[in-house]
């Protein structure tokens, strides 16, 4: 790892084993696991400002759409066209085709370092201690695969896929007359992506994508009402 990747490392491990010391006398062995849920819903609290934003663009370029259909319509055969204009009708808007990914994008830090933090058997020059906390019995610092018919893959596992239910049924609710056929199916498979990346991801990170995308399905429910 690049030299100045070290320091936002060992900063959030000595942030995030002062939070477990703190919660260890009263959560024990799940102290890293409360510590994470705690660190996830504080970083998703500071990142509320950015998912209105983007909520209340996606909501102004769902209203563009008719105007945004015309203008592929009538310059279908003059692809530069189109861009010029598309691109002219959003800055008039004040929209943006990466409206809604503001919030992910702005998570991406905070996911590598959990990642990294759970990966590694040494963090900040000494033994890594977050490894040795533990989910029904199966450690944080284990991947899926070795965890397969654990009680916490299982649980995860399930969690994950309600969770990625209820955010593929809010993803349909957001589509309008004029969603293709292709976007409906896109919209009903991509949440359930959780559960593949998982597979890949120290159980740790996890834990993480369960807590973020549940905040992410309760955030969007009040936002579209």
């Amino acid at each position: 790892m690049p030299s100045f990747l070290e320091a936002p490392v060992a900063g959030a491990y000595h942030l995030l084993t002062s939070l477990v010391t703190a919660i260890e006398p009263l959560a024990g062995s799940y102290a890293a696991v409360i510590a994470i849920v705690v660190c996830t819903l504080v970083v998703r609290l500071c990142l509320v400002p950015l998912s209105v934003r983007a909520h209340r663009g996606l909501r102004a370029r769902a209203e563009l759409m008719p105007q945004l259909k015309k203008l592929s319509d009538r310059h279908r055969g003059d692809p530069e066209r189109l861009q010029r204009e598309l691109a002219k009708l959003q800055a008039e808007s004040g929209t943006s085709v990466f409206a809604g990914l503001l919030p992910t994008l702005a998570q991406f830090p905070f996911f590598w370092l959990m990642y990294t933090l759970f990966s590694r058997a040494m963090v900040a020059g000494e033994s890594n201690q977050l490894i040795s906390g533990s989910l029904l019995g199966a450690p944080l610092g284990l991947h899926w695969p070795v965890l397969t018919g654990t009680p916490a893959f299982l649980v995860l596992a399930v969690l994950l896929g309600v969770v990625a239910w209820f955010s593929a049924r809010l993803q349909l609710r957001q589509l309008d007359e004029t969603a293709t056929p292709l976007s409906r199916r896109l919209a009903r498979i991509l949440p359930f992506g959780t559960l593949l990346s998982a597979a890949f991801l120290p159980l740790a990170a996890g834990l993480y994508l369960l807590t973020t995308t549940a905040w992410t399905v309760v955030e969007r429910t009040i936002l579209q009402r």
